[in-house]
């Protein structure tokens, strides 16, 4: 390794070495006739990622992202059959590798400027198409109805109408005056006692 060659590029390849070959092995269209490449496709793609890492600059390992942005990008708008789990993957480590290149000296980020817009709209496609990416907790027509402010009444056809339910609007309901008239005759109870008052001529009751 020569100590003329930049490392700061190494910082940002340990996830991509770890993820991308396994998925970019699923993602390349191999001959035949490609031998053990085509037997082991992911060891391949591995030693590869290693050479790179090991021996090479970080313009040679830009230029192998690119061929995985390539893949990617080709999977995503259709023009190439491949795995699209495996294309959303390999896109979503590089996308995050490109946009950490702006913390590194040089140029780098500068240059993958174009793969970072390519690769951006490619992982959204991706991601949409992904399987649950459209569901939803409350299917479209079967929307929660908002609960009712106070003094609101409920729309006609809402739940709230239809079952009656809601605070009710308006003055409250009238009811049937109470009969005004003599108070009814309460004969005294066994226990209450009359009082002893003398008469005017002195006789008791």
């Amino acid at each position: 390794m020569s100590g003329r060659r930049s490392l700061v590029w190494l910082g940002l390849t340990p996830e991509p070495e770890r993820e991308l070959p396994p998925a970019v092995a699923a993602l390349r269209t191999r001959a035949p006739d490609a031998g053990d490449e085509a037997r082991e496709p992911a060891a391949a793609e591995r030693r590869r990622v290693e050479r790179l890492i090991l021996h090479g600059s970080e313009r040679s390992w830009l230029r192998y992202l690119a061929e995985v942005t390539e893949l990617v990008t080709s999977v995503a708008d259709g023009t190439t059959a491949g795995d699209p789990g495996a294309a959303l993957v390999a896109g979503e480590v590089v996308l995050e590798h490109h946009r950490m290149l702006i913390g590194l000296p040089g140029s780098g980020y500068d240059r993958t400027a174009r793969d970072r817009s390519l690769l951006e709209t490619a992982v959204r496609t991706l991601r949409a198409a992904a399987p649950g990416a459209r569901g939803s907790a409350h299917p479209a027509g079967d929307a929660v109805p908002e609960p009712a402010s106070p003094g609101e009444r409920p729309t006609a056809g809402s739940p709230a109408a239809a079952n009656g339910a809601g605070p009710r609007v308006g003055p409250p309901p009238r009811t049937a005056p109470a009969r005004q008239g003599r108070a009814p005759f309460q004969a005294p109870s066994g226990d209450t006692h009359t009082p002893n008052t003398p008469t005017p001529d002195g006789d008791r009751p």
